[in-house]
């Protein structure tokens, strides 16, 4: 069980240049954070820039038999914390990140399991990042999730992660 004040050991940092091992990093994430083992989540992968999960309703259904709003915001959160870290993990930098702003858009109920991907908001987003850290040693992304029920975009989500400056 964590200790509450107390951080979890870091992942030791992937060989330079390479990603993390999705499964690696979602069964360490699980140990950091104890919530993620109840979120649903069922495989985690890489398309190109965008990070993607597969989720069960289950484990987040509403009085409704619907997906859950905040479980959803809450996925849709930790998605985008994931995203960013896993890039800095790429790029052999062991950072801080916590999210700054983060609003959701509903805009259909979630009836079945479903996918959540996420991405920078302009593709220069991961270049201003790089420049930021770079000459402050600090700096800010915007990411877009969105969850996808098979054909249908049930949320829209908007989040501003920072990357605190190396301790």
């Amino acid at each position: 069980m964590r200790e509450i004040g107390i951080p979890h050991p870091r992942l030791p940092l992937p060989e330079p240049g390479q990603r993390d091992d999705p499964q690696a990093f979602l069964a360490w994430l699980s140990d950091a954070i104890p919530m993620v083992g109840h979120l649903g989540i069922r495989e985690m992968r890489w398309e190109r820039e965008q990070l993607v999960w597969a989720l069960a309703l289950a484990p987040n259904l509403n009085d409704k038999g619907t997906g859950f709003g905040g479980g959803l915001t809450a996925q849709s959160t930790l998605l985008g914390w994931c995203w960013t870290t896993l890039w800095l993990r790429e790029h052999g930098l062991a950072r801080d990140v916590v999210v700054a702003e983060a609003t959701q858009r509903f805009l259909a109920p979630v009836i079945g399991d479903y996918r959540m991907t996420c991405a920078p908001e302009s593709p220069k987003g991961p270049d201003s990042l790089a420049a930021q850290l770079q000459s402050r040693g600090r700096g800010r992304i915007s990411l877009f999730q969105q969850l996808w029920c098979g054909d249908t975009l049930c949320l829209e989500a908007h989040g501003n992660y920072a990357v605190l400056p190396a301790a």
